[in-house]
């Protein structure tokens, strides 16, 4: 085994030293006449191989800290630990070009929202800046005053964190700023504001509606499908002798364009969807409309729409897209005398009610007011967790609060529901 060095630290020759032997290795009639002294002012080095065999020789003020560090690094050496302080300084930008390529993500939809989370907010702010330099202070303060809304903070902080906990792992930084970061709590939304359409309500709508878009909305509201799931929907998953439709794939938005997804948005989206006599026709007057192929096409990289499947298109033909027929259904709430605007209290902008998705909403409280219980009414809508379908989906209807008023005032009891 080789000897180790006696010299180790060792001190630095400084040109600005008057020490013996700083003037022998920078003498005076060359650098300069310097007051002459016995102790040298120079820095001291401490040098050793990391666990490539790479010589790494930082400088310190004193020979104290030189030693110390000398120790600490020779520990970490031999317990494995060891992380070369300089991977880390490598910039947030080049970091993410580095782990974006290892990121596997299944969903275009998931691949978008976090490439927008990157280039709206997480680039501009960290990308100049130096991996093992961000605090876990700053990013705090970053997400409580500069990252508006409650689920742009949830979806911003994830990414962040995501590319931290593997900068961790890659040994290029020592503690992940982004380990216990709060984001604020969503806001509280009263009930009025997100109570679906009334089937009334709905009825004049579709008098207002370009006639051509009438059955999608009916078979909407009737069906309580998703947008992708219904503009998705191929004859060959049609079957209108049993009056059911098996939901299969979904079309989704990758950045203007169209694509198709094998999966609908979880597991419990696949399912078989009782059609009503009334989405039975509107599904038949679609047929008969386009003739739609019985065939089913694979799903490759979802450039193949094969639009000729598609029951549910739009006017010329191709697949329907959420705005060409937002530029119908604006127009057609607001001569029914329905759009208002509604401020979101997590973002801070106005969106128009009611929604094209409301009626699925309408859908769900129609389930349970007819007694359907939870439990059947999650899986017809292809919800993995019940309770979300109980606070979100369905609302009180006006009949329920009268009977609880009715009940106070005379003092009989209630109805038990399951």
């Amino acid at each position: 085994m080789a000897r180790r060095a006696t010299n180790n630290p060792r001190q630095l020759r400084e040109k600005g030293c008057g020490c013996k032997l700083c003037l022998e290795k920078y003498p005076p009639e060359k650098y300069g006449e310097r007051k002459p002294r016995r102790d040298c002012i120079g820095s001291w080095q401490a040098r050793y191989r990391d666990p490539n065999g790479k010589q790494c020789g930082p400088v310190f003020p004193s020979h104290k800290e030189a030693q110390a560090h000398l120790d600490k690094v020779r520990t970490q050496v031999r317990e494995g630990t060891y992380q070369d302080p300089k991977r880390g300084t490598i910039t947030v930008d080049d970091w993410y070009a580095i782990w974006w390529p290892t990121v596997k993500i299944k969903s275009v939809t998931t691949k978008n929202s976090k490439l927008s989370a990157w280039t709206v907010h997480v680039q501009p702010k960290w990308g100049k800046r130096k991996l093992n330099s961000i605090t876990w202070i700053q990013v705090q303060d970053w997400i409580t005053n500069e990252v508006k809304g409650h689920a742009t903070q949830k979806k911003v902080l994830e990414l962040l964190r995501h590319m931290m906990v593997a900068g961790l792992r890659d040994q290029r930084i020592t503690v992940n700023p982004c380990a216990d970061i709060e984001v604020t709590s969503a806001p509280a939304r009263h009930p009025d504001e997100m109570i679906p359409p009334t089937a009334a309500q709905c009825a004049l709508i579709r008098e207002h509606l370009t006639e051509y878009y009438r059955p999608l909305v009916v078979f909407a509201e009737e069906t309580g499908m998703r947008w992708g799931e219904y503009t998705g929907l191929r004859a060959c998953n049609l079957d209108l002798g049993s009056a059911t439709v098996k939901v299969k794939e979904v079309l989704i938005d990758d950045r203007g364009k169209i694509r198709r997804k094998m999966a609908p948005k979880s597991r419990a989206g696949f399912r078989t969807v009782p059609l009503t006599p009334a989405a039975v026709a509107a599904a038949q007057a679609m047929l008969n409309k386009w003739a739609p192929a019985m065939t089913e096409s694979p799903i490759s990289d979802g450039e193949d729409l094969h639009a000729e499947e598609l029951v549910f298109r739009g006017p010329r033909g191709g697949a329907l897209t959420r705005p060409n027929f937002r530029r119908h259904w604006i127009p057609a709430i607001t001569e029914a005398g329905l759009a208002r605007k509604v401020k979101n209290p997590d973002t801070g902008r106005a969106e128009i009610w009611p929604r094209v998705h409301d009626l699925r909403h309408t859908f769900a409280t129609r389930l349970k007011d007819a007694g359907v219980p939870e439990k059947e009414t999650q899986v017809i809508l292809g919800h993995e967790r019940g309770g979300r379908v109980t606070w979100l989906y369905q609302h009180a209807s006006a009949e329920l609060v009268e009977e609880v008023r009715s009940a106070l005032v005379t003092g009989r009891h209630l109805r038990a529901v399951s």
